[in-house]
């Protein structure tokens, strides 16, 4: 099973992680499944940009970025030529190494 390797991020994963996903399987959805609470305010519907991140390596692996998450990725604060939105970006047999981005575009988080 391909692994996904989270960069340290002072919110949802201080020491960073390492995550094993099925091929098939969202980079938000092995997050979230893995105890690493990613936003995703529109549910994985590729609607916002909550769930943004930056594939460091391994992202040629993934699956192809469709026209509607580029048009949705273009509102992603701190866009960058190797961001995906994780929802969309599914899991082949490689492994990825990811960076969740500092902030979000989301400025009124609810606390639990």
């Amino acid at each position: 099973m391909p692994v996904i390797t989270i960069l340290p991020h002072p919110e949802y994963c201080p020491a960073g992680a390492r995550v094993e996903a099925a091929p098939g399987t969202s980079i938000c959805e092995a997050l979230l499944e893995n105890d690493i609470a990613i936003e995703h305010a529109c549910e994985m519907s590729c609607a916002c940009t909550t769930c943004h991140v930056v594939v460091r390596e391994g992202f040629d692996s993934l699956g192809e970025i469709d026209e509607c998450e580029e048009d949705v990725l273009d509102r992603a604060w701190g866009l960058e030529p190797q961001s995906r939105l994780s929802c969309q970006a599914v899991l082949a047999q490689q492994d990825v190494t990811i960076e969740i981005p500092k902030y979000s575009i989301n400025h009124a988080k609810e606390k639990h």
